[in-house]
Formats: C-alpha cells, structure tokens, sequence
C-alpha cells in the first residue's frame, strides 16, 4: 500500500461491508479496499453507523472480506480503538492478525454521546494525541500502516483538527485524513499540514463536506480517495428493482448465470471439492 501511495496518481478505493461485495471489488481489479464501518453496520444491522457493533463483531466481518479477496490491499476502519489505550492496541493488532494492510484510528469520542443528532464529538487535544501514538506504536509492531484521522473540523473548527493533523504527522501516522473539510482551501492546507506524507479524502453523497471530482483531488494533493458507501448505495437500488420485478413490474437486470457463479467463485469450490474427494 506505500508503495501505491507514492505514485503520482490518485488511488480510488470502494468501500463495502461484506464477502460478496469485497470478491466484486477484486474482480474489478482494484488495488485496495475500505473495510467500511457504515457498510458493514448498514449489511449487518439496516442501521447507520452509530457505533452499534463491537470490535469482534468489526473484526469477523472484515476477516470475511479479506477471506474473500485476499488479493487486495485492505485498509480496515478501527472507529476509536473501542476503548482506552489498550484497546486501540487490541484494534490494531486484531486486524493486522485478520490480514488488513492498513488501519484507521480516528479521534472521536467512544461511547458517542446521545442527544447530539449523530453530531462526531471528539476526545481532547492531548487524548487524541496519546490514542495516535498507541495506535503507530503497535502497527509498527505488527507490520501494518497507521491512517490516523481527524473529525474536529464539525465541532471543534479548522484550526484544532489542522492542529490535531500536526500532531498525527509528529507521532508518525503513516496516511492522514482531516474529515469534512468545507473548501479547496481547507482541503489544500491539510495535505500541506501532513508534511509529504499522503492525506486521504472520503467522498459520501450524504456527506455536506467539499467533495470535488478525482481529477481535482489528484490536483490538490491528495492521494487516495475512498468511496464508502457506493456499492451499499448500488445495493440496496437493484434489490429494489428485483423484488418490484417479482412484485409485477417491469423485471429487473440480473447476472447471468455465469456471472453470478463467476462472483461466488463456484468453480473454485467445485474443484476443492473434487480433489478433497479423491483425498488429494
């Protein structure tokens, strides 16, 4: 994955919440992945991310997609750590053992206060700082990257998540990621507080953030651009098509049969099948 970031071009990654949607995501030759928390709780649960799941439940849905695609490279979303410091370190550790080439540790508040409107809350200057510095310390250890990322920009302001960038580079986060910014130039000072190392952006269409086209985030610096939500959004409108086609309407588009074998990997199994029958 450093490797990839170096490059001049900008890395698209998908984002997805399950095994099928990570195996179409290989298929489709991309490089790397987002392990998405709002994918997953949305394919698990039907809710939004509202810090619902626990980190084993986290943990076996992003064993699941990397089972099912171990060919890329997955960045895995860690939310808070789940905790205190030695939670963050459990976090980190736990999908590095899973198989993630990436973490993201971010500086909210866990558990989320209610009563805010789902408003990201974030912890103090100087806990943020230490949760940072847990989280490099042990994706060093584990031979993982560290994406440390930011939400201060919506309750705190520009300034303290610039501040709170400043301090991920000085722990040693390897990718940085200011969320929510409002503007270009917003944008443009946060890949300039990361010092040369890459800053990621997330492009969500609920999301009322700056959210310029890839050209435009290739131009402004960033490295890598995350779309989370696009395959759950493809999702839930083509199984809205097929059970209004089965409800009397016009059918819906569907995969072949080849297709949909292709994408559950049917001939693989049927030859492990095979060669586990002739004790092979």
């Amino acid at each position: 994955m450093k490797t990839l970031l170096n490059k001049s071009e900008l890395q698209v990654v998908p984002g997805c919440g399950d095994g099928l949607g990570a195996r179409l995501i290989e298929q489709a030759g991309f490089k790397i992945a987002f392990a998405s928390g709002s994918s997953i709780h949305a394919t698990r649960l039907a809710m939004p991310d509202m810090d619902l799941l626990s980190f084993p439940e986290m943990r076996d849905a992003v064993e699941a997609m990397i089972t099912a695609a171990p060919k890329l490279l997955w960045l895995a979303d860690g939310d808070t750590g789940y905790g205190n410091a030695i939670a963050v370190r459990k976090t980190v550790l736990g999908y590095a053992q899973v198989g993630a080439a990436a973490v993201l540790i971010e500086d909210k508040q866990w558990p989320r206060q209610l009563g805010n409107n789902g408003a990201k809350l974030v912890v103090d200057r100087a806990e943020a700082r230490l949760r940072c510095r847990i989280a490099v310390a042990t994706a060093r250890e584990a031979g993982v990257l560290l994406l440390a990322r930011t939400d201060a920009r919506g309750s705190r302001g520009f300034d303290e998540a610039l501040l709170r960038l400043q301090d991920f580079v000085a722990e040693g986060a390897d990718i940085l990621f200011l969320d929510s910014p409002m503007s270009e130039a917003e944008m443009r000072a946060s890949v300039e507080a990361c010092q040369g190392r890459p800053a990621i952006a997330v492009t969500n269409p609920a999301g009322k953030h700056f959210k310029p086209a890839d050209d435009v985030l290739a131009a402004i610096g960033i490295k890598m651009v995350i779309y989370p939500q696009e395959i759950l959004a493809a999702t839930v409108m083509a199984v809205r098509a097929a059970l209004a086609g089965l409800q009397g309407g016009s059918r819906a588009a569907m995969a072949s049969v080849p297709e949909l074998a292709a994408a559950i990997r049917s001939a693989e199994y049927l030859a492990l099948d095979e060669r586990l029958a002739r004790g092979e």
